[in-house]
């Protein structure tokens, strides 16, 4: 079987298993280092001779998650200078045409990398897919704005992975005509940025958005208010001169401290916009390369002609209260203060919720309020900014199968689905969240579906509108519903 296939760039080689052959560590840019350092991604050298492929490239600087969640996502840290790079999975090389799925990972965009396990793309080769991961910088690398120079580096970096795509990929057996992206968290909010920026027309022509859609962005006050809170954490001036010089082990962990920092005391007098969302770096509304928020800018017909799958998980927030213990310690008085730095009003938000949620306690009600909050009205404001737009399709789906896992407690939780989308449970990674039996029954819809809408834009159910609003329901069996939680919806209306 051939393992040997050129790009532009240089002739690579990689590796056989199953009938698929995979490619790790392809550079699509140059080292970010050097004179390199905060600047937008330059073309990746040419090399003579065939580069080995074997295995997963640099990742891009990060500190690791705090406890408990060091054991409960997994994480990959290799080190190295060229860690703009990318991994693909092909069931055919050569002029095979197959629909193609770019991956964009998740971890608030200071986490993550490519190369964790679970995001292997060998079942998606195998059910005729060319399947691509990516690295792009995180944290201050890839979205630090001081006002000066160029911003959203990390989304540069993304866009010329694409462009490498679509240089390369029919090499692989992709059609560069047929690409899907696909992303979670970060990643999901990422597919929704892409939509929204030009640079990035034309790089891809389907998209889904899992648990991040278009609304987690910051204004250039915000980002510039962030940079100098890092600076001054840094001990330098704000500048990217005297922030590069800092040792990037420094800044990796400064940026950590920050969001403790955040998270801690969430006043928006102090943080901004980042108070309600608690990611300091993600990317900036430059009125250039990002010109408003994309959640804006779908509604205004950005990203009118590709199709959308757009959803999120049902106990999102479930991640971040039950592992810490944090779902039982919030009080009536907390949760009434939640409520109204969300911009709701309380006594009407209490009666709405607890409607269909008579016995929950303060913490179950704080939970999937702040899933709300943070991922299904973004996801719901992203697939009906879109479907009023006649010229992509648009569908909608939430994850709804809880896992055994702390007593039952976790749920549908953040991040859960992703094992199942790759249907990747022999990989290890998320066996922490999910247990050591999931049912492969759920993978087996949820990945055929993702399988589905990448090759043909249709994942087999109805789309999205806004009289039915028909969303597929993905539990030990998928179900069909209409409006889900349509009371709690209509509250956030003008609100969120």
């Amino acid at each position: 079987m051939q393992t040997v296939v050129r790009t532009q760039q240089g002739v690579v080689h990689g590796s056989v298993a199953d009938g698929v052959t995979a490619f790790k560590g392809i550079p699509y840019a140059a080292p970010p280092l050097g004179p390199n350092r905060f600047q937008p991604p330059r073309p990746a050298e040419l090399w003579d001779g065939v580069r080995e492929a074997l295995n997963y490239g640099p990742t891009a600087p990060k500190a690791p998650y705090a406890p408990p969640f060091d054991v409960l996502i997994p994480e990959i840290d290799i080190p190295g200078e060229d860690c703009l790079n990318l991994n693909i999975w092909s069931p055919d090389l050569g002029q095979a045409n197959l629909p193609v799925m770019v991956w964009i990972h998740g971890g608030a965009f200071t986490h993550g990398s490519g190369s964790v396990p679970d995001y292997d793309g060998t079942r998606f080769a195998r059910d005729g897919i060319v399947c691509v991961n990516i690295n792009y910088r995180l944290g201050a690398d890839g979205f630090l704005y001081l006002g000066d120079g160029t911003v959203n580096l990390g989304m540069l970096d993304q866009i010329a992975a694409l462009t490498w795509v679509q240089e390369n990929i029919a090499a692989f057996g992709g059609d560069p005509h047929n690409v899907t992206i696909f992303g979670e968290s970060a990643g999901g909010m990422s597919v929704a940025t892409l939509m929204a920026m030009p640079r990035a027309a034309g790089l891809f022509h389907r998209a889904i958005a899992q648990s991040g859609a278009g609304h987690h962005v910051i204004s250039p006050a915000t980002g510039q208010l962030i940079g100098r809170y890092l600076a001054k954490k840094l001990g330098v001036a704000p500048t990217r001169s005297a922030i590069a010089a800092v040792p990037i082990k420094r800044l990796v962990e400064a940026q950590g401290e920050l969001r403790v920092e955040i998270s801690a005391n969430p006043d928006p007098a102090l943080w901004g916009e980042v108070a309600a969302n608690l990611m300091p770096f993600e990317p900036v509304i430059d009125g250039d390369l990002l010109p408003a928020r994309p959640i804006d800018s779908i509604a205004a017909g950005a990203g009118a002609n590709i199709d959308v799958l757009v959803g999120n998980n049902a106990e999102e927030y479930r991640l971040y209260l039950v592992p810490l213990a944090t779902i039982d310690a919030v009080n009536e008085e907390m949760l009434s203060k939640a409520i109204a730095a969300y911009g709701l009003p309380v006594v009407e938000t209490l009666a709405t919720y607890r409607a269909t949620r008579e016995v929950a306690t303060p913490g179950e009600l704080l939970e999937v309020i702040a899933t709300d909050f943070f991922y299904r009205i973004p996801a719901i404001r992203m697939a009906e900014a879109h479907a009023r737009q006649s010229a992509g399709a648009t569908y909608m789906h939430d994850f709804a199968w809880r896992a055994p896992t702390f007593d039952g407690r976790i749920g549908a939780c953040h991040i859960m689905e992703v094992p199942f989308v790759f249907d990747n449970f022999d990989k290890k990674g998320f066996e922490g969240l999910v247990g050591t039996n999931p049912p492969q029954q759920v993978a087996d819809a949820m990945h055929a579906a993702w399988v589905a809408f990448a090759t043909s834009g249709n994942p087999a159910w109805p789309q999205y509108d806004l009289k039915r609003r028909t969303t597929m329901r993905f539990d030990t069996a998928p179900v069909l519903v209409e409006d889900p939680c349509a009371a709690e919806r209509v509250l956030w209306e003008g609100r969120r």
